[in-house]
């Protein structure tokens, strides 16, 4: 049985609906490989009580990175730096640099209010501190998805990785912490925002990497693809290696939330094997929680506070290795 069932059976109260999940996967199965979101919506039988807004909060359309705003030159400035110093080599380096998880020990709220002191230069549509986004994106996926409450704290953890901006793990520039994340080691692909800036990047000239294929082989699997280094990388590996009970979807998803050239545009689909092609619904169903919950409007983080330390206490060991 596909893991987008499996997941579902994880949150339901009964294990006599094998059939009703089984019909359920058949129809997401065709709703992903439609890329319909609306669809996949009405295949998982859901109730959308998250009203999604038209407009950011600086009356831009989400993700318009040519839209004339407070925030576009800084936004573009990050990208073409993103985009030449982000190689192959490059995230090797900071994979060996930060994967120890030798940095510090802490527990997940602790993470979730280190991160207050923050705003991603890279994000279009809100120059709020991150814990804002992270209880925003909570708390519109579980006003659609009241009973599965791994995903509710997927939205709250998403963004943890973002730590690495902290002096503790060495003041990384936002450069190699934020930002859309894409394949290294093969080619890079136009629907990536700002790829223009890509002609600069050594790995554009090595013929090894520029390829469409590169070093890697179709269908291999996101798993043995190397991403550009950021964020999800890095929490994900904090998840896994802390031994997080979480489901496959909820690291699935923490890893490749910023890979939007593939979940809203469909590049690199020829690197997926099939259970990316399984998990790749319940990604899709992220982002537009994660995209369209940004809001001027604040959470009250000490009214939801005891029900997330709920879920972390249920998911996640007290103090994690970071």
């Amino acid at each position: 049985m596909g893991l987008a069932v499996d997941v579902v059976k994880h949150t339901c109260r009964s294990s006599g609906d094998d059939e009703m999940w089984h019909g359920m996967n058949q129809s997401l199965a065709i709703a992903a490989s439609d890329h319909d979101e609306g669809s996949l919506q009405a295949a998982r039988g859901f109730m959308t009580a998250f009203d999604m807004p038209k407009l950011n909060t600086f009356g831009q359309a989400f993700r318009n990175y040519d839209a004339e705003s407070e925030r576009q030159a800084g936004v573009e400035a990050f990208y073409r730096q993103n985009h030449i110093q982000q190689t192959f080599s490059f995230v090797q380096q900071m994979r060996s640099k930060h994967l120890q998880l030798n940095k510090t020990v802490m527990s997940i709220w602790d993470c979730c209010e280190l991160l207050n002191q923050f705003v991603d230069e890279s994000d279009p549509d809100l120059d709020e501190p991150q814990i804002e986004h992270l209880l925003q994106t909570a708390e519109a996926i579980r006003k659609d998805h009241p009973d599965e409450d791994w995903f509710h704290l997927t939205g709250l953890i998403h963004d943890l990785g973002k730590v690495l901006l902290h002096p503790t793990f060495g003041a990384e520039p936002q450069y190699s912490v934020v930002g859309d994340t894409f394949p290294v080691g093969c080619a890079f692909d136009p629907a990536i925002v700002h790829a223009e800036y890509f002609r600069d990047n050594p790995d554009s000239q090595n013929v090894l990497y520029n390829s469409k294929l590169g070093i890697y082989k179709e269908g291999c699997g996101l798993d043995n693809v190397m991403m550009s280094w950021g964020h999800d990388e890095y929490m994900y590996q904090v998840m896994k290696s802390n031994n997080t009970t979480l489901p496959p979807q909820a690291l699935f998803i923490v890893r490749y939330h910023s890979f939007y050239s593939l979940h809203r545009s469909g590049a690199y689909t020829h690197l997926l094997n099939d259970s990316d092609h399984q998990m790749l619904p319940w990604l899709k169903e992220f982002n537009k929680y994660d995209l369209y919950s940004k809001s001027k409007v604040r959470a009250d983080v000490e009214k939801l506070k005891p029900y997330y330390l709920s879920l972390i206490h249920k998911y996640f060991p007290n103090e994690l290795h970071w």
